[in-house]
């Protein structure tokens, strides 16, 4: 049976659809036009005709980012940050957000505990204290110097927090009657219950891990041991210079400043844009629902 809509309802819908398409579409656009500047050659984007498709394309511009020695090294960097990070983040945000969701009955202070955190979240101390804290504990020039510094992302844990309070809590008195502990209640029920919102912090502390670079450059005295996007912002600085003492004259034919960081912003992006349609579908719908039966 088809639901009858009234004519305002259906313009109201109509209107939706119409303003959805138009702002997904200027979301893409920047995209496609700085792929297109990647692709085509240097004479084609000095001379303003790229628009949305390449001219005369080339894969000049990757092929000079890709062959740089550090670019490979960067990246390496860059994975086992995500990996270790995120792994810390995610174990350390459900650790914290799990007894910080209880009553204040169960857990003995712990609205002094809610505060200590939002403090972090409204004051830091600055760089220099953050500096002279990773030094004095010999992280410098180390991968855990990238991890530690913000292995709790509090506002994670704000989220995760408030997700675990609005879960049944029928379900957790089930379980201790059946004789289960919190440990058990917590990787048993609350987190396999909260894969959703588990998922969408999983994507944020990737993309926060991804796209970090400051911390790169501060704590890595080496440019070897830099992440890849702080090595994709010495080489954005750099590139001038760099493209000065090529002596190739067809890359230099290919390649210029703006399809050479058109390429370097795509590929920091390409990863992300990768991953999040398989994300994308926790974000759409819960498992909860119908998980407790009157």
């Amino acid at each position: 049976m088809v639901d009858y809509l009234s004519p305002s309802r259906r313009v109201f819908v109509a209107f939706n659809y119409t303003f959805l398409i138009v702002l997904a579409v200027l979301c893409v656009l920047p995209l496609v036009h700085l792929l297109s500047l990647s692709l085509s050659s240097n004479s084609a984007v000095a001379a303003g005709e790229v628009k949305l498709w390449p001219i005369d394309f080339t894969w000049a511009s990757y092929s000079f980012i890709l062959k740089q020695p550090e670019f490979l090294k960067a990246l390496v960097v860059t994975l086992k940050r995500v990996a270790l990070g995120v792994a810390v983040n995610m174990t350390l945000t459900i650790l914290v957000a799990y007894p910080l969701s209880k009553e204040a009955s169960a857990l003995k202070g712990r609205t002094v505990y809610v505060w200590i955190f939002v403090f972090t979240m409204l004051f830091s101390s600055g760089i220099v204290p953050l500096y002279m804290t990773i030094r004095s504990l010999h992280l410098l020039d180390s991968i855990w110097a990238l991890v530690l510094h913000h292995a709790v992302p509090v506002y994670n844990v704000v989220i995760l927090l408030n997700f675990f309070r609005n879960l049944p809590k029928e379900l957790e008195e089930a379980a201790v009657m059946d004789g289960a502990g919190q440990w058990r209640i917590l990787w048993r029920i609350f987190v396999p219950l909260s894969l959703p919102s588990l998922a969408t912090l999983t994507l944020f502390a990737t993309v926060s891990q991804w796209n970090a670079w400051f911390d790169g450059i501060l704590f890595m005295n080496s440019p070897a041991h830099y992440p890849l996007q702080s090595y994709l912002y010495t080489l954005i600085v750099g590139l001038d210079t760099l493209l000065k003492n090529q002596t190739d004259l067809t890359l230099l034919e290919n390649v210029s400043d703006r399809t050479a960081r058109a390429a370097q912003i795509f590929l920091g992006a390409l990863p992300i844009l990768l991953v999040y349609p398989f994300l994308q579908r926790y974000f759409m719908k819960g498992i909860v629902l119908g998980s407790v039966k009157e």
